[in-house]
């Protein structure tokens, strides 16, 4: 017998035996019943063995007695939902991330808490919807001194104080002044940039920074700066991508070395634009006519090919049976510049499905069951109470967190959400859109437009609004989300100077033009 199916008796066991202890409190249990409901069990699981769960009972067993895991998140930048092979890419090849896949647990029904970057990173490292910190616009775009409220404990902090050997790479776009910095967030080693974004190729953006510099000019692009490792600016010249993929093969054979075990951010800025791509890489992708497509290809193409390098590290410095990974991306793809998101509709900044759902998977050798698809809504709010749960971490009392510890639904391939509401929220010049989900249903309030109501299980694109025939769970979601964002804090910065005038000429947020759900 394998131990897929010895594993899944086992949890019926323990379930029958859980029912069997609450139900003799209201009556006595023989002997016989218990043995029967017992075999009832056994049998059940013989006939459905396949049906594994998202977790080994084994796995339950060593988290409960406190082993810490080492977690690797990887993030992405405006991947779309359709461009990687394990969410059914025609084009697109990954062949890293669809073995991982293959070898895991991909996610059909993965959503950040904001359909744009900063924000949804800002809830990722905190937990919390970027509403209720004053983090609900991009960092402003010419630099500031401002920064996620130092208050909110970042997910590394915590794991950091617990034992935790820590490192971010990459992109963190979650303040740039000392304070706000990674190392002072609970990164023991931070190797990237603190802004929005990156050009790609180091022979162009060091000219055009020498230039700057040459003109006398301090206040410059966060596109061309200096990486830095640790605060100091470091001399780049490979492909960033490829750079970033390097310095957390790094780490990870750094980490090998330490007694403890190792959180690691690997936040690529790729596919974000510029569109700046290798030419071997955009090789790989002959029959792609369009440019851009082609490029933004090449791009994820060499996220792929660096996941593949740091699991072959993970692998030969045996840490990759004791590493949860998990892969996915800020937000939607940006249509606009190459992404696919189908068949999810519109992408980045909507809160239709395709700007806030993305591609996600687990991988854990023997402790995620492998080929599995979960497919029910698990939000990236829920990551940061589920890393503390696994490292065995407790969260301090007065931090608050918008999501859960989803393991055991997780493990049980059940839904971690059933009848709770979920949101996203994106302002806009003198409105909001808006959305709330709970189960099958989604309410949506898109473009000034009356709030429509979908069934997103049955219609991802959001085609059919059948507000007209439900209208009473139309108006009773709303009403829900109204009494959410009643203690949404007005934001501390904007992206732009203008975006501060608007709101304030406009009497943002106007919550009462936001959830009138008169037509």
């Amino acid at each position: 017998m394998n131990n897929k199916r010895i594993n899944n008796i086992v949890e019926a066991v323990s379930h029958w035996r859980g029912a069997l202890m609450g139900e003799s409190l209201t009556r006595n249990i023989t002997t016989r019943n218990m043995t029967a409901l017992l075999t009832m069990a056994m049998l059940a699981i013989s006939v459905s063995a396949e049906a594994a769960p998202a977790l080994s009972v084994d796995a339950n067993t060593e988290i409960t007695k406190g082993k810490q895991p080492n977690i690797l998140l990887i993030l992405t930048d405006d991947l779309g939902y359709n461009d990687v092979g394990f969410n059914g890419s025609k084009e697109i090849k990954t062949p890293n991330l669809d073995q991982l896949a293959a070898n895991g647990t991909s996610f059909s029904q993965a959503y950040v808490a904001h359909p744009f970057c900063g924000p949804s990173r800002a809830a990722l490292m905190t937990g919390r919807y970027p509403h209720k910190i004053g983090s609900q616009f991009n960092l402003p775009t010419k630099g500031s001194f401002v920064g996620v409220p130092l208050e909110e404990q970042f997910i590394s902090k915590l794991l950091q104080s617990n034992g935790y050997n820590t490192g971010a790479v990459g992109k963190w776009h979650l303040g740039e002044a000392p304070e706000f910095h990674p190392n002072a967030r609970g990164f023991d080693d931070f190797y990237g940039f603190t802004g929005g974004g990156h050009n790609y190729f180091p022979q162009q953006f060091k000219a055009q920074y020498a230039e700057q510099l040459k003109q006398g000019n301090t206040n410059i692009n966060h596109y061309i700066l200096p990486l830095e490792h640790n605060g100091k600016e470091v001399d780049e010249n490979e492909y960033i991508t490829d750079a970033l993929s390097r310095e957390a093969s790094r780490f990870v054979k750094d980490a090998a070395k330490h007694d403890k075990p190792f959180f690691l951010y690997l936040a690529y800025n790729a596919p974000h634009v510029p569109l700046e791509a290798k030419q071997s890489d955009m090789d790989q992708f002959p029959t792609i006519k369009d440019q851009k497509r082609k490029t933004y290809a090449g791009m994820v193409y060499a996220v792929d090919r660096g996941v593949g390098q740091i699991v072959e590290t993970l692998d030969k410095t045996d840490q990759l049976n004791n590493t949860l990974i998990v892969f996915m991306s800020d937000n939607g793809g940006k249509l606009s510049k190459g992404a696919n998101n189908y068949p999810l509709k519109e992408g980045k900044g909507s809160v239709y499905e395709g700007g806030y759902r993305t591609p996600m998977l687990f991988h854990w050798p023997d402790k995620v069951a492998s080929g599995q698809r979960f497919e029910h809504p698990v939000l990236a709010l829920d990551l940061y109470p589920t890393f503390a749960a696994l490292a065995g971490a407790d969260v301090p009392q007065q931090k608050r967190l918008d999501g859960k510890n989803i393991w055991p639904a997780f493990s049980a391939n059940k839904n971690p959400h059933q009848d709770e509401l979920f949101y996203v929220l994106r302002h806009r010049k003198g409105y909001s859109d808006a959305a709330v989900r709970r189960n099958e249903w989604k309410a949506v309030k898109h473009s000034q437009q009356p709030w429509k109501l979908f069934n997103v299980e049955t219609d991802a694109n959001e085609t059919e609004d059948l507000s007209s025939k439900h209208r009473n769970k139309l108006n009773d979601m709303v009403r829900e989300m109204e009494k959410w964002s009643w203690d949404n804090k007005q934001p501390l910065w904007f992206h732009e100077n203008f975006e501060g005038a608007e709101w304030r000429l406009h009497g943002m947020p106007r919550f009462d033009k936001t959830y009138s759900t008169e037509k």
